[in-house]
């Protein structure tokens, strides 16, 4: 018998085949891009994001006031609104976002006094 998870594209492939968009919002504070899981066929993304998460190998952060758990993969870090066991597939709004790491301590502990603009990291930068 063949193992499952075999049969499922590695998470990478899945990552490089994700119609990525630029959350134009967000471009000028917290630059980012995301896909929306039914409406671009992303639910082996989903599942393969959160089989990961599940393995431990999220890494808990601080956005503000809001604890995440991110997946950090190359020169990105993943996530999702939500925890993976309160994802709803028939929603139509879930999202799987990822940002560029800044490679400080942002990528961990983002807090106040900074915008998100790599030039505005706060002065005294999180422990």
């Amino acid at each position: 018998m063949k193992d499952a998870t075999r049969q499922r594209p590695p998470i990478m492939e899945l990552i490089a085949n994700a119609p990525w968009r630029e959350a134009v919002t967000y471009r000028n504070t917290w630059p980012h891009e995301y896909v929306v899981v039914k409406k671009d066929g992303q639910e082996q993304l989903l599942a393969a994001f959160c089989e990961r998460i599940g393995r431990g190998e999220g890494v808990e952060c601080q956005f503000f006031h809001q604890t995440r758990r991110y997946l950090f993969l190359d020169d990105y870090k993943y996530w999702i609104m939500v925890e993976c066991d309160e994802v709803d597939l028939d929603a139509e709004d879930e999202v799987i976002n990822r940002a560029r790491l800044y490679r400080d301590r942002r990528d961990f502990v983002i807090q106040r006094g900074d915008t998100g603009r790599l030039e505005d990291y706060p002065a005294s930068p999180a422990h």
